[in-house]
């Protein structure tokens, strides 16, 4: 025997083998679809609402002309609270509107605690330098804008921020 005869021999068996373990597969994948798939024998209509249940998608999507099946989804809107308003002091508005203007003498404006420059604007009175400084003022002496430029203030927050300046300065 030659050897070349010897390789085709044993190149033979080993594709042999090969060829028989791949049929083996074959077979034991063949007989074991046949045992599972036995239990899942039902009736056609049944296995096909359950495969459509499984793949079925998330939304439904709507051509133009086709009507809607059921209602959309309505998402609550949580309702917002009321902001709570606090009520500012004298100090607090002086130090937020007035103090740009009355701290520095800006426009005219009487510098808080310089006494010679409030004994006029006192002497017309409280109630007018409270209407000045709600309503605005412009005369020979200087400019007040309404409420210090701060329209969110109430009433009272800059009544209250008037009558500390007047203490204040006097």
């Amino acid at each position: 025997m030659s050897r070349d005869q010897k390789f085709f021999d044993m190149y033979s068996l080993v594709i042999g083998v090969l060829v028989v373990i791949a049929l083996a597969i074959f077979i034991f994948s063949a007989k074991i679809s046949e045992i599972t798939q036995g239990v899942y024998t039902r009736d056609v209509a049944e296995y096909q609402a359950d495969l459509a249940e499984r793949i079925r998608p998330v939304g439904q999507v709507y051509l133009p002309g086709e009507e809607q099946q059921s209602a959309a989804p309505t998402v609550e809107v949580p309702v917002e609270p009321e902001p709570v308003a606090t009520v500012m002091s004298g100090p607090q508005v002086y130090n937020k509107a007035c103090i740009t203007c009355h701290g520095t003498g800006l426009a005219g404006a009487p510098v808080l605690g310089d006494a010679a420059q409030w004994v006029e604007r006192i002497a017309q009175g409280a109630d007018t330098l409270k209407q000045h400084a709600l309503q605005g003022y412009s005369g020979g002496i200087g400019y007040m804008p309404a409420k210090g430029g701060q329209a969110d203030l109430s009433d009272a927050e800059v009544e209250a921020a008037v009558d500390y300046m007047v203490v204040e300065s006097q």
